[in-house]
């Protein structure tokens, strides 16, 4: 009896009309982002309101936090890691009831060591408050990307590091006569941590009752110590509120920011220390500080990290980027704890190296990555010799799991394409945005979303939200890579196709 309710529970959930909740929020938050462009706020406050009413919104928020999100089997401090098709629905209705009058539980604290030997705390909500984050992000973000500055790229849709790489790229190469410019890196002393309260919540545009359960939600993650300051790092929205403090400092000077890490780009004769006071001034009326350990002031053709990479001009002008020396340890590192692990088989090895090595060189890929270090020879010809050593493997048998254990990544040395100005894929250019989010990846996928026109397989929409692409076999075999066994689809279609399998 249980298992033919949870059955019903089951198919109601996968029988909702999914395609069409996508269209009415995307719509909705459309609009919202053009009447803060024409500034017409009456009407930005009743299109909050009616995004905060959707079912359609609730539903998509509600699959977000539970089906999509990375962190979805993190438990908050109730112990909950997944709810079931029925809780689903009932987190819906409880949504619908209390959106405007939100209660936020305790947080979960987990401890994570950083780079330095410190620890941040990161701070979980449980299953329930990660709904309402989410349906409230939901509500915010178009108005605030109508109005955020167009060089800052972290935590917001259809923006990427790579964009970052490309603008430093255009600043500090021959034709910007990027060896005669100075560079001063600026990080923000915990960031998360100090952001004050009262400034955050005069920045943000929302309605006044669902400000109060943003402010009651701040409350509760705060360290004791500083109960004005910061935002829970692990919350839904605490990214996008990190932005809107942020949001300004790029005016100051030229600069690219990417969350609280950014450069500053000077000419030769620009007054270093005046522009640092300049920053330290807008960071303080924030409640944030520089961390004096990590400004640094170089000449462009000392070279200097960001975002992973190590950027430099040579002495004849010319621009490098490659990865940085840390960034590569950090990798080789994860390499080498799994081909050293004797629990597992060469086949396994190769299963858990492909996904790793397959996403370093893909991040890495508009960098210059020629020469033997890059393209990982060394760890290639280290990972064949122990598959050779197990019993019953040939050579021919290792170079076909090296193969797929390294698998190869087309690059082309910044050829990257950066998005347009202050471009927001709630400007309504569906097509600008799905080509351009099918144009991240390559191989099989990059064909079969040319063949597909850039829609999902599945639903049929165009890939302009910025969900995670996936590549379906048709026949469920994932030997068959014939390219009319291969669709490209939302991730979340990815998910219903498989469950309507029974896989």
């Amino acid at each position: 009896m249980v298992r033919h309710v949870e059955k019903n529970y089951s198919e109601l959930w996968k029988g909702l009309p999914w395609k069409k909740f996508r269209k009415n929020l995307f719509r909705l938050q459309c609009r919202l982002y053009k009447a803060i462009q024409a500034n017409d706020l009456k009407r930005v406050n009743n299109l909050q309101k009616l995004i905060l009413r959707s079912r359609s919104a609730r539903l998509l928020a509600v699959r977000q936090v539970t089906q999509l999100n990375t962190g979805k089997k993190t438990a908050g401090v109730d112990g909950k890691k997944s709810l079931n098709f029925k809780e689903r629905l009932e987190l819906d209705d409880y949504l619908k009831v209390n959106v405007h009058n939100w209660k936020h539980q305790k947080m979960r604290e987990i401890p994570i060591s950083k780079k330095d030997g410190t620890k941040r705390i990161l701070k979980v909500p449980c299953i329930r408050d990660r709904a309402w984050q989410c349906l409230l992000k939901y509500a915010i973000e178009p108005a605030h990307e109508a109005l955020f500055n167009g060089r800052s790229y972290e935590f917001r849709p259809g923006r990427s590091a790579h964009d970052c790489q490309k603008l430093l790229f255009q600043n500090l190469n021959s034709h910007a006569n990027g060896k005669e410019k100075i560079i001063l890196e600026i990080d923000i002393e915990k960031c998360f941590d100090r952001i004050n309260h009262n400034f955050l919540m005069s920045k943000v545009i929302a309605p006044q009752s669902v400000k109060q359960g943003l402010w009651k939600c701040l409350k509760i993650g705060t360290n004791p110590e500083f109960p004005d300051q910061g935002t829970p790092q692990g919350g839904v929205c605490s990214p996008l509120l990190a932005n809107i403090a942020l949001d300004g400092v790029e005016n100051i000077h030229k600069a690219v920011r990417y969350a609280d890490d950014m450069v500053f780009i000077l000419q030769p004769k620009e007054n270093a220390q005046k522009l640092l006071e300049e920053i330290e001034k807008f960071l303080h009326t924030r409640g944030l500080n520089v961390k004096a350990s990590k400004t640094r002031l170089v000449r462009a053709t000392e070279g200097f990290d960001f975002l992973g990479w190590n950027f430099k001009v040579q002495k004849n002008g010319k621009f490098r980027c490659t990865p940085s020396e840390e960034n590569f340890k950090t990798f080789k590192a994860k390499v080498k704890a799994i081909v050293n692990n004797s629990n597992y088989g060469a086949n396994i090895k190769a299963e858990k190296l492909a996904p790793i090595v397959r996403g370093w060189r893909n991040y890495h890929r508009y960098c210059q990555m020629s020469g033997s270090k890059w393209s990982l020879w060394f760890l290639n010809n280290r990972t064949f010799k122990v598959f050779t050593k197990e019993p019953k493997m040939n050579r021919y048998q290792a170079e076909r799991l090296i193969k797929k254990a390294f698998p190869a990544v087309p690059h082309s040395e910044n050829k990257f394409v950066n998005v347009k100005g202050d471009y927001s894929p709630f400007n309504g250019d569906i097509i600008y945005w799905s080509q351009r989010q099918s144009k991240l990846y390559n191989g099989a996928t990059s064909k079969a979303l040319v063949k597909q026109e850039h829609k999902c397989g599945h639903c049929g929409l165009k890939f302009a939200d910025g969900e995670k692409i996936h590549l379906h076999h048709v026949d469920g075999n994932h030997d068959n890579w014939k390219p009319k066994n291969l669709l490209a689809v939302h991730e979340s279609c990815h998910d219903f196709l498989h469950m309507s399998k029974g896989k």
